[in-house]
């Protein structure tokens, strides 16, 4: 280990367009997809694969017919065999992590050019068939096809849906959605201010794709046949909820129905409701598939480098990268975990939070958002609500409207900070943060770079 002082920087980031579960970029592998974001960087870039050290790659669906992605897509892109290739599963902070972990190998001494990644493809999540292979019907793949029609007599095999076990807390049980009714039940967080945070995402992505806001770094993508995207799918698919208000308020409460009364949900999870009391004909379910992000797919990717080596090279640089915090909250509370890996990140960096000009912020579940508005006030004296209300926080869209493909939305929020920093000429830093099942958190300190 060989400790340096360099000024790392992020270079020539891109991303795909992000498709809806199931439709624009059904067909795409996640291998697929994150091999065609390294190759955009390095077409972009005009970087000589040989150069790259290695590749940090996020995955949250991980399957076993790519295995460790970061390698399988790095070979694909033509990066040589050399270059070292490792796959991150971290859920939704994949992403930054993917960052800090690139950063990380420079630091210490292990090379000087990095690509850090994020590839999802929720729609190609698969079902599971669980049980231990000594069993009659798992023994090989052919006694299992011949067991087809019995497996699920059989008590000693399982199958699931790994679609939602993997956005399910196995510690706590449930679901993320879940955990965002939680908070809105904990911090008094009304169906309605949701569905005005959600609105207020949906409109500001659509001005953003409308005014090509994305087009320097969201290049559309192909498939020979099969079609493709030219602009994130989900914000225009739902344009019709800024237009008309009142439709959000027709979107079913996920715990609130004659199916599933809210009663049943307090029964289940009111214990992690701390100082409220349920209320018969008063107390409501609020989360909705509108005021939530939609299951996405997608990948990015972006340069981390240091600024010596970028300027050799003749790199965009988008910015410096200043810091890192990652953070860990009771799980049954994830979406608030910002907060804190917020105040983390502005620790390591010594800047405050009246400092950020840009604040990019992963939307789980607009509840969670509100949250981390409350909570961020309380306790560390941060103006979340007020950022946000000025258009600092998320000025283009968040999660909610542009979609969230897991592991590439890290990547995503800090290619929006790190462009519009290098776009607006006022502005000098900004932070960027996400929250993730299990309660971990992560954020990050960008800078404008300045050579």
């Amino acid at each position: 280990m060989n400790m340096i002082q360099k000024r790392i920087v992020l270079a020539c980031g891109v991303r795909t367009p992000f498709g809806h579960v199931n439709r624009g970029l059904a067909d795409f592998r996640p291998d697929e997809l994150g091999t065609l974001a390294l190759r955009e960087v390095l077409n972009r870039s005009k970087l000589d694969p040989k150069l790259v050290d290695g590749v940090m790659m996020g995955w949250v669906g991980q399957l076993s017919n790519a295995p460790n992605i970061a390698r399988v897509c790095s070979l694909k892109a033509g990066i040589p065999n050399e270059a070292i290739a490792f796959t991150l599963h971290v859920n939704c902070v994949s992403g930054i992590e993917a960052i800090a972990s690139a950063a990380r190998q420079i630091l210490v001494g292990d090379g000087e050019l990095f690509i850090a990644a994020g590839t999802e493809s929720m729609s190609s999540f698969p079902y599971s068939i669980r049980g231990a292979r000594r069993y009659k019907g798992l023994k090989t793949l052919e006694d299992l096809k011949k067991n087809w029609t019995h497996l699920l007599e059989d008590p000693h095999i399982e199958v699931g849906d790994c679609m939602l076990e993997g956005l399910r807390d196995p510690v706590k049980g449930m679901i993320m959605a879940e955990t965002a009714e939680i908070l809105a039940q904990t911090y008094d967080i009304s169906r309605d201010e949701q569905d005005a945070y959600a609105i207020q995402s949906y409109a500001r992505a659509i001005k953003a794709i409308r005014n090509g806001i994305y087009q320097p770094y969201v290049p559309p993508i192909k498939k020979e046949g099969q079609g493709g995207l030219e602009n994130d799918e989900n914000p225009l698919l739902r344009e019709s909820f800024v237009i008309d208000p009142e439709k959000a308020k027709k979107a079913p409460a996920m715990f609130d129905s004659e199916e599933y009364p809210f009663k049943q949900f307090w029964d289940s999870y009111g214990n992690e409701i701390k100082g409220k009391k349920f209320i018969a004909g008063k107390t409501r379910g609020t989360i909705t598939p509108f005021n939530s992000c939609p299951r996405s797919d997608g990948a990015a990717a972006v340069i981390v480098t240091t600024d010596e080596k970028a300027k050799a090279l003749g790199l965009d640089i988008m910015a410096e990268l200043k810091g890192w915090g990652f953070a860990g909250v009771d799980p049954a509370l994830m979406g608030v975990g910002p907060a804190f890996a917020v105040k983390r990140a502005l620790d390591q960096t010594k800047l405050s939070f009246d400092q950020m000009n840009v604040i990019e912020l992963h939307e789980a579940f607009a509840a969670g958002c509100l949250a981390i508005f409350k909570v961020g006030q309380e306790k560390f004296g941060h103006h979340w609500y007020d950022q946000w209300k000025s258009g600092h926080v998320n000025p283009h869209g968040g999660s909610i409207a542009l979609g969230h493909p897991l592991a590439a939305s890290g990547i995503r929020i800090l290619l929006n900070l790190g462009y519009e920093l290098k776009k607006d000429s006022k502005a000098k830093y900004g932070i960027a943060a996400a929250c993730a099942a299990g309660g971990v958190s992560g954020s990050m300190v960008l800078a404008k770079y300045e050579g």
